[in-house]
């Protein structure tokens, strides 16, 4: 059916998928804030906001790197200008939003080097922004948080650089290699991310058709071997009981693909799925605080890392919004528009960021 959509826009000449979404989801930009200091810049190609409060430091301030969400493929940095504005200022806090550049134009995986890039050249120009070097937040939402999760894994081998001190990952997607967990399958039609719409949302980030969609739904792209190994790290039997109140079927064995897996091979990477990183990685990650949405399609992704990083003796804050759905943040800010446990989970944000 999105096939289908995609196909008759673009025959039609109006736009294609993709396009239409960013227009839709670009945001209306804020008033001028008269309390924050925004400066744009382009670092290698890549473009960064800046807020920083006005008003005097009382010292050296937290710096913030935020990663939008958006599936790699739609999102900017106008869309989550109300979160960065918000977060600058309860937090009195230097935010930098990055507007990585967006696939599939922009192919996979430049968008984890985008962020890498931003985040490099603001560690290195702390000085220059009057921010703690022992203060430094990386997070993100969605997609934005998966990268998050990666540029901190990646920066456990630079040395030369001050130790982040703590992950800010706001509803993630860590792993691709079972849809069939139980918050796939509770939320596998609740807006606004249905279970099929991840999976096709993959292929578009890798420029691929989804013609194996429904294979892959079936978690027919994972070799058992693989599904063996990873079981202990991604399995339903590791979810808590509590949230398998709504529904939950085990899965019935289904058959490996090899021509499912070589389609979509690259979701099952470290990469693309954090989840999958060895202990001597996990182990060695900053303080975490994960958000994790009731109705949401990636619950379960977010509850899975929350125990790996407590089994490796990383110190994780858990805030489960109950009423939440994936994307609610992208509404925040938006008066009547927006949604209480959104509010709810921005406050549970900041005074977490407060706290450290």
């Amino acid at each position: 059916m999105l096939s289908i959509q995609k196909q008759i826009l673009e025959k039609l000449g109006i736009c294609s998928d993709l396009s239409l979404l960013r227009i839709l989801l670009d945001g209306i930009p804020p008033w001028r804030d008269s309390k924050l200091l925004i400066k744009d810049l382009k670092v290698d190609e890549v473009p960064l906001r800046i807020y920083q409060p006005k008003w005097p430091p009382t010292g050296k301030r937290r710096g913030i790197l935020y990663f939008h969400g958006g599936a790699g493929t739609f999102g900017s940095i106008r869309t989550f200008e109300r979160i960065c504005r918000y977060i600058a200022k309860k937090c009195d806090s230097v935010v930098v939003s990055v507007g990585y550049r967006l696939a599939p134009e922009h192919p996979y995986p430049g968008q984890y080097f985008d962020c890498l890039n931003a985040t490099l050249y603001f560690m290195r120009n702390l000085e220059e922004y009057h921010v703690n070097p022992a203060l430094i937040i990386i997070g993100g939402d969605s997609c934005g948080a998966n990268f998050a999760t990666v540029i901190c894994q990646i920066l456990l081998n630079k040395r030369d650089l001050p130790k982040v001190r703590a992950q800010v990952l706001l509803y993630p997607g860590l792993q691709g290699l079972d849809f069939h967990l139980p918050s796939y399958q509770q939320n596998a039609s609740v807006p606004m991310l249905f279970r099929k719409l991840v999976i096709y949302f993959c292929f578009r980030y890798l420029n691929k058709e989804p013609s194996v969609l429904e294979d892959v739904v079936q978690n027919c792209h994972v070799p058992e071997s693989m599904k063996q190994k990873y079981k202990k790290w991604i399995s339903a039997d590791i979810i808590p009981d509590e949230f398998k109140i709504r529904g939950y079927v085990p899965q019935k064995s289904t058959s490996y693909k090899p021509e499912v897996h070589e389609a979509i091979k690259e979701i099952l990477t470290i990469t693309f799925s954090p989840l999958l990183a060895e202990d001597s990685i996990i182990c060695q990650l900053p303080e975490s605080y994960i958000v994790t949405c009731e109705f949401d399609v990636l619950r379960d992704d977010g509850l899975l890392y929350k125990k790996r990083l407590e089994d490796n003796g990383v110190q994780v804050t858990w805030y489960h919004s109950e009423s939440g759905f994936h994307g609610i943040l992208a509404f925040f800010g938006y008066g009547i528009f927006s949604f209480l446990s959104g509010k709810k989970i921005m406050d549970s944000t900041v005074n977490y960021i407060n706290s450290l």
